[in-house]
């Protein structure tokens, strides 16, 4: 693998998180969940998800994602956003699946 991208992505701070409240965002341009995670050591962080499709508020509280922590907050609306939730996305760019550790995790642990 070439080393710039090596370096590269271990600058890229993704941890794993649980959801621990998350509530519809209408007033989002697209259509949005306000998720709080849980990082544990480094704290709770916001971020606004267009996951409508596949997830309810409901459906995502006590979930664990993955996250990028390393980006500026940005300002969705009423809302800052302080992370971005990772998830695979289909061509037609409308359906998002969460990322996933397989096992229970420990919250704050790092993508390697």
């Amino acid at each position: 693998m070439n080393q710039d991208l090596l370096t590269a992505f271990h600058q890229l701070d993704i941890r794993v998180g649980t959801v621990i409240e998350a509530k519809p965002f209408p007033e989002a341009l697209k259509p949005a969940i306000k998720l709080w995670i849980d990082f544990g050591p480094q704290g709770v962080r916001k971020s606004s998800a267009q996951i409508t499709e596949r997830y309810t508020p409901e459906d995502l509280v006590g979930k664990q994602v993955l996250a990028l922590l390393s980006i500026t907050p940005r300002q969705i609306g009423n809302f800052m956003s302080e992370c971005l939730v990772l998830g695979l996305q289909e061509e037609s760019l409308k359906t998002v699946v969460l990322i996933q550790p397989e096992q229970q995790t420990p919250n704050g642990w790092k993508l390697a």
